[in-house]
């Protein structure tokens, strides 16, 4: 032939699926990745104020990243172990997605939610660490959702996130640990930086079905507000046009009857002045005092002292005081005779919560040394 086609073999080419089309239902559009990372941002910050409360240490999140990834790019993201997280909507939405943490940045956050200072991660990842890190992201994302519902204006809640040790190197595709990671999926990415002990890249999947409901969740919610901001303004203008019409009626009726209304002269009779009020008479006196008697003072209550007999103190008997050098205190040692300030014979002092209140003279009592009260102070 002439290298024309003809129209079976146009019809073919017209009705063939191509290979960007069938991509382009997988994935989502600009508008969706931007609704989803502004969602994953108040998530995760709201996630983020959560951790600090846990591990009392500044948490640093930075602004989600939206991208499609394969479970290739996760592998070669994360080349050791590392623990994914599997957070299941109940309520509110219909799906799951996945968090992955490093190995080691679970062990610093489960040292620090234990009391530790973040440094005690030698010992290999156990049940201790992936019970408490799913405590903690229960916390995080049960946070997080409380903000997602007031986003969607809908209940939103989560079952107990279940934490696993995986290798990569030992799973091909990602299936034995969800069904939605043997295809494309949506990874959010975000740097996450806790005092000076972590600053990793942690990521947040989600499968498309998923990530498509929380799009058309936010649309509806959107409209929705959108119908409500109508109808409230249309309400308003109602209520205004039916209060102007109200303030005319009275004057279009009055134009229409020529009745003369109560209080105001007949057509054709002259005006009379309005005659003022007649005011009741008011009684007015000036204020009395009663005078105050020469040298009255307040009066005192009787004092109950009583009620404070019970109170203990601390009584302290001073033998004497001196100063002394850091150096003179060092060369001190069994045998050493530290000399005072009082003269011998002089009376020590007694002190009551260390006022000084009273001097005395040492005696001795059977077994037990004593003070007997020589002057009280004043």
């Amino acid at each position: 032939m002439d290298g024309m086609l003809s129209q079976e073999e146009i019809n073919a080419l017209l009705n063939e699926p191509t290979g960007s089309g069938a991509d382009s239902e997988e994935q989502l559009s600009d508008t969706e990745k931007d609704a989803i990372g502004e969602v994953a941002n108040i998530s995760m910050g709201t996630a983020a104020t959560t951790l600090f409360s846990l591990v009392n240490r500044k948490v640093d999140i930075s602004t989600p990243v939206v991208s499609f990834a394969t479970w290739d790019d996760v592998v070669s993201a994360y080349e050791r172990p590392c623990v994914f997280i599997r957070i299941a909507y109940t309520v509110g939405l219909d799906g799951s997605n996945l968090l992955v943490l490093k190995e080691n940045d679970v062990k610093v956050i489960t040292d620090l939610m234990m009391g530790g200072d973040g440094t005690n991660t030698n010992d290999e990842l156990g049940e201790l660490h992936l019970s408490a890190i799913s405590e903690a992201m229960n916390q995080m994302m049960g946070s997080a959702a409380t903000s997602l519902s007031s986003m969607l204006n809908k209940m939103i809640d989560i079952s107990p996130p279940e934490a696993d040790l995986i290798d990569l190197a030992e799973t091909v595709d990602g299936r034995d640990i969800d069904q939605f990671l043997a295809g494309e999926f949506v990874k959010i990415s975000f740097r996450m930086v806790i005092g000076d002990l972590v600053d990793s890249q942690i990521m947040q999947l989600y499968p498309f079905s998923f990530a498509r409901e929380m799009c058309s969740s936010i649309s509806k919610n959107m409209e929705q507000d959108a119908a409500e901001s109508v109808s409230l303004s249309n309400n308003q203008s109602s209520d205004t046009g039916a209060a102007t019409q109200q303030a005319a009626a009275p004057g279009q009726e009055q134009t229409m009857t020529a009745q003369p209304m109560m209080g105001q002269p007949a057509m054709g009779q002259p005006m009379m002045a309005p005659q003022p009020m007649m005011q009741q008479p008011v009684n007015v006196q000036p204020a009395q005092f009663q005078a105050f008697a020469p040298g009255a003072g307040p009066m005192m209550q009787p004092e109950n002292i009583d009620l404070i007999m019970d109170v203990p103190l601390d009584v302290t008997v001073e033998l004497g005081r001196t100063s002394k050098s850091i150096q003179e205190i060092l060369d001190f040692s069994p045998g050493t005779i530290i000399e005072l300030n009082k003269i011998a014979g002089e009376p020590i002092d007694v002190l009551v919560n260390g006022k000084y209140v009273a001097k005395g003279e040492v005696v001795v009592i059977e077994e037990s040394f004593g003070v007997r009260i020589t002057e009280i102070i004043k």
